[in-house]
């Protein structure tokens, strides 16, 4: 009898385990971080704090010349699943290339045993549930292939939505992609607008783009705020890059423009369209890939239009 009721037990135990499992996925998380002193610990700490844990955490101290590298070290001397990795480049702060090659820096560092794969910033702090909720996400529709919450920053000591982008978009800071999706698109293009062309390549290969507004995550530095002035034709440059064509180009320009109330931005979009054209900068997309977004782009716009 003690023997039958111990099976029993076993049993139900290894199904509670297995039901426990299953839902889990291995999330490798790399965060490029340049001169982060003051929020990289902040970052990590949230992290460390999850619900349901990464399999790997990778933070690439990029040139840094604060106490960022000092900071990191402390975490991964507690925790063996957190890795730093040294890597030297520019010392100036642009968005784009920089950011994505020191990305591939941690990446490099990584086996291939991942289901999702996370690019952070080094500014962020997550709610504690945040990998759990996206687990589920990922988990309910195996279309998902890109998954966030919202980025959040401080005004009149009130956390409040960092507007700059429509509500369907996936910021840059913290990029979330199931294996499949991230291999699907080529991974990540060493580009400003890399945080773009993701989603639209995701779309042409059918993932499905997810936002969850109950995950609320405070974002300590406002976009942009640290950006170097070599910067601002990069954008125009990345339309250009993305087959936007003129007319797409214009329009968003003056989305944009008007969005941070600058007129001098959109003077600086539309330069760095014509630069980049003037140059015959090399594409980020195929022929066919940009058509796509193309008709992307006007489906949107005339949704706006639309009654």
């Amino acid at each position: 009898m003690k023997f039958l009721k111990a099976i029993h037990g076993l049993s139900v135990f290894l199904i509670y385990t297995v039901l426990k499992n299953i839902n889990i996925l291995n999330f490798y998380i790399i965060i490029p971080a340049h001169n982060e002193e003051d929020s990289i610990g902040l970052t990590i700490d949230s992290l460390v704090n999850q619900t349901l844990l990464p399999k790997h955490v990778v933070v690439v101290n990029d040139n840094s010349t604060d106490k960022t590298q000092d900071i990191v070290e402390t975490y991964v001397k507690k925790h063996s699943w957190i890795s730093l990795v040294n890597n030297k480049s520019s010392n100036k702060h642009l968005p784009g290339s920089k950011i994505i090659n020191a990305f591939y820096k941690g990446y490099e560092t990584l086996d291939e045993n991942y289901d999702a794969i996370c690019k952070f910033d080094a500014d962020l702090i997550f709610p504690n549930n945040y990998l759990e909720r996206l687990t589920f996400h990922f988990k309910n529709n195996e279309k998902t292939g890109m998954a966030s919450g919202f980025c959040y920053i401080k005004k009149n000591n009130l956390w409040v939505l960092e507007n700059l982008t429509n509500k369907d978009h996936i910021r840059g800071a913290l990029k979330a992609y199931r294996k499949e999706c991230f291999l699907n698109i080529g991974k990540l293009k060493p580009s400003m607008g890399w945080d773009t062309v993701d989603e639209l390549l995701a779309k042409f290969y059918k993932w499905a783009i997810l936002t969850d507004e109950d995950l609320h995550v405070k974002h300590l530095k406002p976009t942009g705020i640290s950006y170097n002035k070599a910067s601002k034709y990069l954008q125009g440059e990345a339309m250009y890059k993305m087959r936007y064509g003129f007319i797409i180009t214009l329009i968003s320009a003056v989305k944009l423009a008007f969005k941070k109330r600058s007129f001098k931005l959109f003077r600086d979009y539309i330069k760095g369209y014509f630069k980049a054209k003037k140059e015959k900068i090399p594409f980020l997309v195929s022929e066919k890939e940009g058509e796509f977004i193309r008709n992307l782009r006007w489906a949107g716009i005339k949704s706006k239009f639309s009654l």
